[in-house]
């Protein structure tokens, strides 16, 4: 089985391996006591704390370890919005944060905030200008992501950092899927990662407070970690992520350029293997192991299903899953493909010959799927001026399914209207004209659902 899902949860590195059962046995009693055992304890936490610090690039007393990266976020926004209270209610997040970014700012929101979603380009990067736009007097926090999770792109945090501390303004850095790959450069305020993105084991999360943020804990307050994570530490986790980070910060340069080979070969071949297939993210300002691409006319679960089948493990960001009826957010606000997506993310240490094999797989996975879900084949013009194409009650792809059929019904200039009641239909017919070069001219209301209007170009 090859695992391509390293951007969810990376294999537990063997050093994490190495100091979680090793710091089991030394590191179980309680730090804050004063006796040996406790004292002990307190040793291997202060030693994990300066690694992860080093790592960082940050003092040890500005770092804690909090119980996953999702809380290290939470804390973080609610901490950094309290301790500005007195300067304004405004928060500022780019489209594509992280859900754990996105909900604590529909809470701030629900609270009585108010919040400036900063779009992206189409591909996924948030523009610096558009960032200092956005700030205001009253803006307490701006967040953004160092790196996509779901295409990889890398944002511009320098930049965005300069722009927020002239306007005075701190900069929480989600830094989950980069901190291993090195340290975040720019003048940030407050940092936030999770040991499981890095090899590290679960339940592990960073949070980097920098001197002079003004910051208030919410919530009962605890003597442990500066009094911005409650509860008991769990010594021999945060030793294994700490000792996992140094080693993959070691072995990153090298692995990186292996990687970027590795993706870039999977980048240039799907498009040249599988047709109508729209690679996503930006192409250069990247990370080295993630590669997401969509395919035209076939849902994202039915694909996952089929590459499992053959011994892959990948992700998507598709609409089309049992859980959900919605688009990713981050391909919504990219304006890209979401039907048929796959995201592959490769871990350290995977070998070539696992993608040729990929490669080798996947044009008969979906070409399979497409024949099942009865995609479009060639047909004869006829000289009507309109066609429309009922698709309520169907979700993705099979609206764009209906609308590629009969594109070819209308002379060129004639339109197609497409009745859709699936949100996922607002995304991905506009990128379906895109992609096939044909004039989306936009959407009205309909008795049920929508009508999406497309005028043939060619």
């Amino acid at each position: 089985m090859s695992y391509f899902d390293a951007a969810s949860a990376a294999p537990l590195h063997p050093v994490a391996r190495q100091a979680l059962l090793a710091s089991v046995d030394e590191g179980w009693a309680d730090p804050a006591r004063l006796y040996r055992e406790g004292r002990r304890a307190r040793m291997l936490l202060d030693a994990a704390r300066e690694a992860a610090a080093e790592a960082v690039g940050c003092r040890p007393d500005e770092l804690v370890f909090t119980a996953s990266g999702t809380r290290a976020v939470h804390s973080g926004i609610e901490g950094a919005l309290a301790g500005r209270r007195r300067v304004g209610r405004h928060l500022i997040v780019s489209a594509v944060e992280h859900s754990s970014v996105l909900h604590s700012a529909e809470a701030f929101e629900a609270a009585g905030g108010t919040v400036t979603r900063v779009p992206v380009t189409r591909a996924g990067r948030a523009e610096t200008e558009t960032y200092a736009t956005a700030l205001r007097p009253d803006t307490a926090l701006a967040c953004l992501q160092s790196a996509n999770h779901e295409v990889g792109t890398v944002q511009p945090v320098a930049e965005v950092a300069e722009a927020c501390r002239a306007a005075g303004v701190p900069l929480l850095v989600d830094a989950a899927q980069s901190l291993g790959w090195g340290p975040v450069e720019g003048d940030w305020s407050l940092l936030t990662a999770s040991a499981h993105k890095w090899g590290g084991p679960s339940g592990v999360g960073l949070l980097v407070v920098r001197k002079g943020v003004r910051f208030a804990p919410q919530g009962p307050l605890d003597e442990r970690e500066s009094g911005r994570a409650a509860g008991f530490q769990n010594i021999p986790a945060i030793v294994a992520a700490a000792a996992s980070l140094r080693a993959v910060r070691a072995e990153a340069a090298q692995e990186a350029g292996r990687l970027r080979e590795l993706t870039e070969r999977i980048r240039t071949r799907v498009p040249e293997l599988v047709p109508d297939v729209e690679v996503v993210g930006d192409p250069v300002r990247r990370l080295p192991g993630i590669v997401t691409f969509s395919c035209l006319y076939v849902d994202g679960e039915t694909v996952l299903h089929e590459l499992d089948r053959a011994g892959f493990s990948v992700s998507s960001g598709s609409s089309c899953t049992s859980s959900t009826l919605t688009p990713s957010h981050v391909l919504k606000a990219m304006g890209v493909l979401s039907e048929g997506n796959v995201r592959v993310s490769l871990p350290p240490g995977v070998e070539a010959g696992e993608i040729d094999r990929f490669l080798s797989v996947l044009p008969d996975v979906v070409a399979a799927v497409r024949e099942k879900l009865g995609a479009p084949a060639p047909r004869t013009a006829v000289h009507e001026d309109a066609l429309v194409v009922d698709a309520l009650g169907k979700v993705c792809p099979i609206p764009v399914i209906e609308l590629a059929k009969v594109i070819g019904d209308v002379p060129v200039g004639g339109t197609v209207r497409v009745l859709a009641d699936d949100e996922a239909a607002r995304l991905d017919i506009p990128a379906w004209c895109e992609m096939r070069g044909q004039q989306y001219v936009g959407e009205e209301p309909a008795e049920r659902g929508s009508a999406y209007l497309v005028r043939r170009l060619s």
